[in-house]
């Protein structure tokens, strides 16, 4: 039983490998972002302002592919038809993300984000990224009660962020604005890889916005969590050891400095691409440790290190 349990584990650790770095040679980055119903002046200037400052951030990447909707646009047939034609373009090597801004809620059953006209709720948002071929994909949901969205849009190889631990938490977040900056801020870059991955800026702004509220004086009203295996419960911190965490780490939302500077010169580009495959590979290595066999780990391990710093090299020239 114990040898068939090791196998078991071990076939499970090919799996998330394999969806790790199913990145390889991606093509291209699909961004759609919404900036959903204000309901009132302030949130609703706030809320255009965050959308806004994350259309730049993200057109500012080389393949990116970015619809950003505000005002009249957020509506329900708008985002339908944003994903949709994600959906027909994507290719499985691509990665999408879509960002939620602004109210949500969550009636004890069922999570709607709230639009111009009808809202949508978390299972046709769910059905919608279903249909979009890529493999790796990212849902940042940064509104009120988000946390009642999770279960709706887990699944296998899409990360799931929420700016609150559950739909009960249904006052305004700040956690949008802190993600924003998140993707601005070279600090967040803790690896230095020169690239902000989904974990980096979630640990960022959760840390950001737990400050917020203790320097206001404030019981904290939102708790940012993720989830990223497909099958779990969101969680606040990526824990020691286990899978939560290790789609997110490889995650990358966007490059900054000399990553973006190496996706902007042809002559770069595909040493670029090849030097963030192999950090994926080395983090999804990481992550395989407790299955393998020593030796092999550290000979794959090894492998890796070398190539990648080949090609750091020839990037450095």
């Amino acid at each position: 039983m114990r040898k068939a349990s090791c196998q078991l584990l071990v076939v499970s650790c090919q799996l998330l490998v394999s969806m790790m770095v199913a990145g390889t040679a991606r093509a291209a980055t699909y961004y759609v972002t919404v900036a959903g119903l204000g309901g009132e002046p302030d949130y609703e200037q706030r809320f255009t302002a965050n959308a806004n400052d994350l259309d730049k951030i993200f057109k500012s990447g080389v393949g990116a592919h970015v619809v950003t909707l505000t005002g009249k646009d957020s509506t329900k047939a708008k985002l339908t038809e944003a994903i949709e034609q994600a959906a027909r373009e994507a290719k499985p090597e691509d990665d999408f993300v879509l960002t939620l801004i602004g109210h949500g809620s969550f009636d004890g059953v069922e999570y709607k984000f709230n639009l111009v006209g009808p809202d949508i709720a978390a299972g046709d948002l769910a059905a919608l990224c279903d249909k979009v071929p890529a493999k790796r994909q990212l849902i940042v949901d940064t509104t009120s009660a988000s946390g009642g969205a999770v279960a709706a849009l887990e699944r296998p190889g899409r990360a799931v962020i929420v700016a609150t631990k559950s739909g009960t938490e249904r006052n305004a977040t700040v956690f949008a604005r802190y993600w924003v900056e998140a993707l601005q801020d070279p600090t967040a870059d803790t690896d230095k890889s020169d690239s902000i991955s989904a974990m980096e800026a979630f640990a960022y702004a959760d840390r950001k916005t737990a400050e917020f509220y203790t320097s206001q004086k404030r019981l904290a009203t939102e708790h940012p969590e993720f989830e990223d295996t497909g099958k779990g419960e969101a969680v606040r911190t990526r824990p020691a050891e286990g899978r939560e965490g290790a789609l997110m780490a490889t995650f990358t939302v966007v490059r900054i400095g000399a990553a973006q500077a190496a996706m902007n010169d042809p002559a770069k580009r595909d040493l670029m691409a090849k030097k963030e495959d192999l950090e994926q590979k080395i983090d999804a290595l990481k992550y395989q440790k407790a299955a393998m066999d020593p030796g092999e780990y550290k000979k794959e391990l090894t492998a890796a290190l070398v190539e990648l710093a080949t090609v750091q090299a020839q990037l450095d020239k």
